[in-house]
Protein backbone atom coordinates (compact mmCIF):
# COMPACT_ATOMS: atom_id res chain seq x y z
CA UNK A 1 0.00 0.00 0.00
CA UNK A 2 2.84 2.53 0.67
CA UNK A 3 4.18 1.93 -3.00
CA UNK A 4 0.44 2.84 -3.88
CA UNK A 5 0.84 6.11 -1.89
CA UNK A 6 4.15 6.85 -3.29
CA UNK A 7 3.27 6.51 -6.67
CA UNK A 8 0.65 8.98 -6.13
CA UNK A 9 2.42 11.72 -4.76
CA UNK A 10 4.89 10.82 -7.96
CA UNK A 11 1.63 12.07 -9.91
CA UNK A 12 1.79 15.38 -7.84
CA UNK A 13 5.28 16.19 -8.48
CA UNK A 14 5.25 15.50 -12.03
CA UNK A 15 3.14 18.17 -12.81
CA UNK A 16 3.82 21.21 -10.30
CA UNK A 17 2.23 24.40 -11.57
CA UNK A 18 2.79 27.46 -9.54
CA UNK A 19 -1.07 27.92 -7.78
CA UNK A 20 -1.89 31.52 -6.19
CA UNK A 21 -4.12 31.55 -2.88
CA UNK A 22 -7.77 30.79 -3.86
CA UNK A 23 -10.10 33.27 -4.62
CA UNK A 24 -13.82 32.87 -3.65
CA UNK A 25 -14.54 34.68 -6.78
CA UNK A 26 -14.04 32.03 -8.81
CA UNK A 27 -15.50 28.68 -9.44
CA UNK A 28 -13.88 26.00 -7.16
CA UNK A 29 -13.77 22.41 -7.33
CA UNK A 30 -14.00 20.35 -3.88
CA UNK A 31 -12.55 16.47 -4.07
CA UNK A 32 -15.11 14.86 -2.38
CA UNK A 33 -13.77 12.52 0.51
CA UNK A 34 -10.76 12.96 -1.64
CA UNK A 35 -10.62 11.38 -5.10
CA UNK A 36 -13.24 8.68 -4.19
CA UNK A 37 -14.42 7.92 -8.02
CA UNK A 38 -11.05 6.12 -8.08
CA UNK A 39 -9.98 5.19 -4.37
CA UNK A 40 -11.59 4.26 -0.97
CA UNK A 41 -13.20 7.27 0.54
CA UNK A 42 -11.13 9.35 2.88
CA UNK A 43 -7.82 7.33 2.87
CA UNK A 44 -4.80 9.17 2.69
CA UNK A 45 -4.17 7.52 -1.01
CA UNK A 46 -7.66 9.61 -2.18
CA UNK A 47 -5.92 12.49 -0.98
CA UNK A 48 -2.83 11.67 -2.93
CA UNK A 49 -4.76 11.25 -6.08
CA UNK A 50 -7.13 14.31 -5.48
CA UNK A 51 -3.88 16.63 -4.28
CA UNK A 52 -2.66 15.07 -7.94
CA UNK A 53 -5.56 16.21 -10.34
CA UNK A 54 -5.65 20.10 -8.57
CA UNK A 55 -8.95 20.93 -7.31
CA UNK A 56 -8.92 24.36 -5.13
CA UNK A 57 -10.23 22.09 -1.95
CA UNK A 58 -9.55 18.50 -0.55
CA UNK A 59 -12.51 17.31 1.76
CA UNK A 60 -12.64 16.03 5.40
CA UNK A 61 -15.22 15.10 6.90
CA UNK A 62 -14.22 14.67 11.02
CA UNK A 63 -15.12 12.23 14.26
CA UNK A 64 -14.01 12.40 17.39
CA UNK A 65 -12.10 8.70 18.52
CA UNK A 66 -12.86 7.62 21.87
CA UNK A 67 -9.49 9.19 22.97
CA UNK A 68 -10.40 12.81 21.09
CA UNK A 69 -8.17 12.46 18.02
CA UNK A 70 -10.51 13.77 14.93
CA UNK A 71 -10.52 10.82 12.57
CA UNK A 72 -11.35 11.55 8.69
CA UNK A 73 -14.26 9.53 8.13
CA UNK A 74 -17.80 10.01 6.69
CA UNK A 75 -19.94 8.97 9.32
CA UNK A 76 -20.28 8.19 13.00
CA UNK A 77 -20.28 4.86 12.15
CA UNK A 78 -17.39 2.44 11.06
CA UNK A 79 -18.83 -0.78 9.79
CA UNK A 80 -19.40 0.44 5.95
CA UNK A 81 -16.55 1.52 5.47
CA UNK A 82 -14.21 -0.60 7.82
CA UNK A 83 -13.72 -4.34 8.63
CA UNK A 84 -14.45 -3.69 12.73
CA UNK A 85 -17.29 -5.93 12.81
CA UNK A 86 -14.51 -9.14 12.06
CA UNK A 87 -12.14 -7.43 14.27
CA UNK A 88 -14.18 -6.44 17.27
CA UNK A 89 -17.65 -8.18 16.93
CA UNK A 90 -18.61 -7.40 20.77
CA UNK A 91 -17.89 -3.60 20.25
CA UNK A 92 -21.70 -2.69 18.46
CA UNK A 93 -23.97 -0.77 20.76
CA UNK A 94 -27.68 -2.08 20.91
CA UNK A 95 -28.54 -0.51 17.73
CA UNK A 96 -25.68 -3.12 16.14
CA UNK A 97 -24.05 -0.01 15.07
CA UNK A 98 -19.96 0.40 15.63
CA UNK A 99 -19.79 4.20 16.70
CA UNK A 100 -15.68 5.87 15.95
CA UNK A 101 -16.82 7.38 19.07
CA UNK A 102 -15.99 3.69 21.45
CA UNK A 103 -12.72 3.40 19.93
CA UNK A 104 -9.09 4.36 20.53
CA UNK A 105 -7.12 5.90 17.90
CA UNK A 106 -4.51 3.11 18.44
CA UNK A 107 -8.02 0.78 17.63
CA UNK A 108 -8.80 2.58 14.86
CA UNK A 109 -5.63 1.91 13.12
CA UNK A 110 -5.94 -1.83 13.01
CA UNK A 111 -8.70 -1.48 10.92
CA UNK A 112 -8.81 -2.08 7.35
CA UNK A 113 -10.92 0.33 5.12
CA UNK A 114 -12.26 -0.82 1.64
CA UNK A 115 -14.87 0.83 -0.81
CA UNK A 116 -17.92 1.71 0.72
CA UNK A 117 -20.92 -1.10 1.41
CA UNK A 118 -23.76 -1.87 2.64
CA UNK A 119 -23.13 -4.01 6.14
CA UNK A 120 -25.93 -5.45 5.72
CA UNK A 121 -25.36 -7.04 2.63
CA UNK A 122 -22.11 -6.90 2.09
CA UNK A 123 -22.28 -5.75 -1.29
CA UNK A 124 -20.34 -2.33 -2.76
CA UNK A 125 -22.57 0.59 -2.93
CA UNK A 126 -21.20 1.82 -6.28
CA UNK A 127 -20.12 -1.33 -7.86
CA UNK A 128 -17.89 -0.21 -10.61
CA UNK A 129 -15.40 1.95 -8.48
CA UNK A 130 -12.17 0.32 -7.04
CA UNK A 131 -12.93 -2.98 -5.76
CA UNK A 132 -14.32 -4.45 -2.06
CA UNK A 133 -11.74 -5.28 0.30
CA UNK A 134 -9.01 -4.71 -1.99
CA UNK A 135 -5.68 -3.69 -0.91
CA UNK A 136 -4.48 -2.36 2.77
CA UNK A 137 -6.37 0.99 3.45
CA UNK A 138 -6.38 2.90 6.75
CA UNK A 139 -8.34 4.94 8.25
CA UNK A 140 -6.42 8.45 9.47
CA UNK A 141 -6.48 11.64 11.54
CA UNK A 142 -6.89 14.88 10.92
CA UNK A 143 -3.80 16.26 11.83
CA UNK A 144 -2.38 13.53 9.40
CA UNK A 145 -3.90 14.45 6.83
CA UNK A 146 -3.54 18.27 7.17
CA UNK A 147 0.48 17.05 7.11
CA UNK A 148 0.34 15.34 3.99
CA UNK A 149 -2.02 18.11 2.14
CA UNK A 150 0.62 20.76 3.18
CA UNK A 151 3.74 19.00 2.52
CA UNK A 152 2.69 17.85 -1.22
CA UNK A 153 1.84 22.17 -1.25
CA UNK A 154 5.27 22.78 -0.55
CA UNK A 155 6.73 19.86 -2.83
CA UNK A 156 4.83 21.03 -5.53
CA UNK A 157 4.46 24.41 -5.56
CA UNK A 158 0.94 24.21 -5.61
CA UNK A 159 -1.61 25.45 -2.81
CA UNK A 160 -4.46 23.25 -1.98
CA UNK A 161 -6.60 24.17 0.79
CA UNK A 162 -8.84 22.16 3.19
CA UNK A 163 -12.70 21.49 3.41
CA UNK A 164 -13.13 19.97 6.76
CA UNK A 165 -16.96 18.87 7.49
CA UNK A 166 -18.34 18.88 11.20
CA UNK A 167 -20.14 15.95 11.59
CA UNK A 168 -22.73 15.55 13.84
CA UNK A 169 -21.94 18.01 16.71
CA UNK A 170 -25.10 17.46 18.28
CA UNK A 171 -24.20 13.56 19.11
CA UNK A 172 -20.93 14.30 19.83
CA UNK A 173 -22.37 16.79 22.56
CA UNK A 174 -24.68 14.00 24.41
CA UNK A 175 -21.18 12.06 24.08
CA UNK A 176 -19.56 14.47 26.50
CA UNK A 177 -17.34 15.61 23.39
CA UNK A 178 -16.25 19.07 22.22
CA UNK A 179 -15.25 18.22 18.69
CA UNK A 180 -15.70 21.74 17.24
CA UNK A 181 -13.21 23.25 19.46
CA UNK A 182 -10.99 20.44 19.37
CA UNK A 183 -11.46 20.86 15.80
CA UNK A 184 -10.34 24.83 15.42
CA UNK A 185 -7.59 24.36 17.73
CA UNK A 186 -6.09 21.72 15.05
CA UNK A 187 -7.02 23.92 12.38
CA UNK A 188 -5.20 27.10 14.35
CA UNK A 189 -2.26 25.20 15.56
CA UNK A 190 -1.38 24.26 11.54
CA UNK A 191 -2.21 28.12 10.01
CA UNK A 192 -5.78 28.06 9.66
CA UNK A 193 -7.37 30.91 11.11
CA UNK A 194 -9.45 33.23 8.92
CA UNK A 195 -10.87 33.45 5.54
CA UNK A 196 -7.60 34.24 4.05
CA UNK A 197 -6.16 30.93 4.93
CA UNK A 198 -7.73 28.51 2.45
CA UNK A 199 -9.76 26.37 4.63
CA UNK A 200 -13.23 26.16 4.91
CA UNK A 201 -15.16 24.85 7.76
CA UNK A 202 -18.70 23.35 6.79
CA UNK A 203 -21.71 21.77 8.76
CA UNK A 204 -25.49 20.61 8.76
CA UNK A 205 -26.18 21.89 12.14
CA UNK A 206 -26.64 25.14 11.34
CA UNK A 207 -26.93 26.44 15.05
CA UNK A 208 -23.13 25.11 15.60
CA UNK A 209 -22.20 27.05 12.39
CA UNK A 210 -23.62 29.94 14.08
CA UNK A 211 -21.97 29.04 17.69
CA UNK A 212 -18.73 28.76 15.42
CA UNK A 213 -18.90 32.28 14.34
CA UNK A 214 -20.70 34.44 17.31
CA UNK A 215 -19.63 31.74 20.39
CA UNK A 216 -16.12 30.80 19.17
CA UNK A 217 -14.95 33.80 17.49
CA UNK A 218 -13.98 32.09 14.38
CA UNK A 219 -13.31 33.99 11.47
CA UNK A 220 -12.77 30.94 8.88
CA UNK A 221 -14.69 30.84 6.02
CA UNK A 222 -18.09 29.31 6.80
CA UNK A 223 -20.32 27.12 4.99
CA UNK A 224 -23.87 25.66 6.20
CA UNK A 225 -24.64 22.27 4.57
CA UNK A 226 -28.51 21.81 3.60
CA UNK A 227 -30.48 19.42 2.15
CA UNK A 228 -34.33 20.66 2.41
CA UNK A 229 -36.43 23.45 1.74
CA UNK A 230 -36.91 23.80 5.34
CA UNK A 231 -33.00 24.07 5.80
CA UNK A 232 -32.65 27.72 3.97
CA UNK A 233 -35.98 29.19 4.53
CA UNK A 234 -34.45 31.64 6.55
CA UNK A 235 -31.60 32.60 4.46
CA UNK A 236 -31.28 36.13 5.30
CA UNK A 237 -30.26 34.63 8.62
CA UNK A 238 -27.76 32.33 7.69
CA UNK A 239 -25.71 35.41 5.79
CA UNK A 240 -24.96 36.74 8.88
CA UNK A 241 -22.66 34.04 10.36
CA UNK A 242 -22.28 31.80 7.11
CA UNK A 243 -20.13 32.52 4.11
CA UNK A 244 -21.48 30.09 2.07
CA UNK A 245 -24.15 27.53 2.05
CA UNK A 246 -23.69 23.78 0.26
CA UNK A 247 -26.85 22.55 -0.79
CA UNK A 248 -28.18 19.34 -2.44
CA UNK A 249 -27.76 19.85 -6.15
CA UNK A 250 -31.57 18.82 -6.02
CA UNK A 251 -32.51 21.74 -4.24
CA UNK A 252 -31.64 24.04 -6.52
CA UNK A 253 -33.46 21.86 -9.52
CA UNK A 254 -37.21 22.86 -10.26
CA UNK A 255 -38.81 21.36 -13.27
CA UNK A 256 -37.70 20.61 -16.70
CA UNK A 257 -39.50 22.57 -19.42
CA UNK A 258 -39.11 21.22 -23.24
CA UNK A 259 -36.37 19.56 -22.47
CA UNK A 260 -34.30 22.34 -20.28
CA UNK A 261 -33.88 22.54 -16.61
CA UNK A 262 -35.82 25.51 -14.82
CA UNK A 263 -34.49 26.31 -11.40
CA UNK A 264 -35.25 27.42 -7.91
CA UNK A 265 -34.56 31.16 -6.69
CA UNK A 266 -32.08 29.22 -4.36
CA UNK A 267 -28.61 30.69 -5.86
CA UNK A 268 -29.69 33.51 -6.93
CA UNK A 269 -31.56 34.30 -3.22
CA UNK A 270 -28.12 33.62 -1.87
CA UNK A 271 -25.82 35.21 -4.36
CA UNK A 272 -27.75 38.68 -3.31
CA UNK A 273 -27.16 37.82 0.50
CA UNK A 274 -23.51 37.26 -0.57
CA UNK A 275 -23.53 33.63 -0.14
CA UNK A 276 -21.35 31.20 -2.13
CA UNK A 277 -23.09 27.89 -3.53
CA UNK A 278 -21.44 24.77 -3.68
CA UNK A 279 -23.52 21.62 -4.14
CA UNK A 280 -23.18 18.20 -3.24
CA UNK A 281 -22.06 15.77 -5.09
CA UNK A 282 -20.87 15.48 -8.87
CA UNK A 283 -20.45 12.01 -9.38
CA UNK A 284 -19.98 10.41 -12.99
CA UNK A 285 -21.53 7.12 -12.34
CA UNK A 286 -24.58 8.50 -10.56
CA UNK A 287 -26.37 11.40 -11.71
CA UNK A 288 -29.82 11.11 -10.71
CA UNK A 289 -31.85 13.60 -12.84
CA UNK A 290 -29.92 13.81 -15.67
CA UNK A 291 -29.04 12.17 -18.82
CA UNK A 292 -25.34 12.53 -18.44
CA UNK A 293 -22.71 13.98 -16.34
CA UNK A 294 -22.18 16.74 -19.03
CA UNK A 295 -25.42 17.58 -18.91
CA UNK A 296 -25.32 17.77 -15.04
CA UNK A 297 -21.97 19.70 -14.98
CA UNK A 298 -23.49 22.02 -17.84
CA UNK A 299 -26.86 22.67 -16.05
CA UNK A 300 -25.35 23.02 -12.93
CA UNK A 301 -22.06 24.83 -13.19
CA UNK A 302 -22.86 27.08 -16.41
CA UNK A 303 -26.63 27.84 -16.46
CA UNK A 304 -27.69 27.48 -12.90
CA UNK A 305 -23.95 29.28 -11.92
CA UNK A 306 -23.14 27.89 -8.81
CA UNK A 307 -19.44 28.78 -7.24
CA UNK A 308 -18.58 25.71 -6.72
CA UNK A 309 -18.83 21.79 -6.45
CA UNK A 310 -18.68 18.69 -4.44
CA UNK A 311 -16.77 15.87 -6.51
CA UNK A 312 -16.06 12.47 -6.42
CA UNK A 313 -14.26 12.55 -9.98
CA UNK A 314 -12.58 16.04 -9.25
CA UNK A 315 -10.27 15.60 -12.85
CA UNK A 316 -13.65 15.35 -14.82
CA UNK A 317 -15.09 18.52 -13.35
CA UNK A 318 -11.75 20.39 -13.92
CA UNK A 319 -11.28 19.13 -17.31
CA UNK A 320 -15.31 20.75 -17.63
CA UNK A 321 -14.30 23.94 -16.44
CA UNK A 322 -11.17 24.37 -18.37
CA UNK A 323 -12.64 24.00 -21.43
CA UNK A 324 -15.34 26.47 -20.62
Amino acid sequence: MKSILLFLIGLCLLNKPHIQKTKMNKKIVIAHRGASGYLPEHTLEAKAMAHAMNPQFIEQDLVLSKDNVPIVIHDIYLDDVTDVAKKFPNRKRKDKRYYVIDFTFNELQTLKVTERFNPKTGKQVYKNRYPIWKGNFKLHSLQEEIELIQGLNTSTGKNIGIYPEIKDPAFHQKEGKKITEIVLKILSNYGYNSKKDNCILQCFDVKEIERIRVELKSDLFLVYLTEFDNDVKNLRHIATFADGIGPWYQQILDKKVEGKWQFTSLVSDAHKLGLKVHPYTFRADAYDGFSSFEEMMETLLVEANIDGAFTDFPDKVITFLNNK
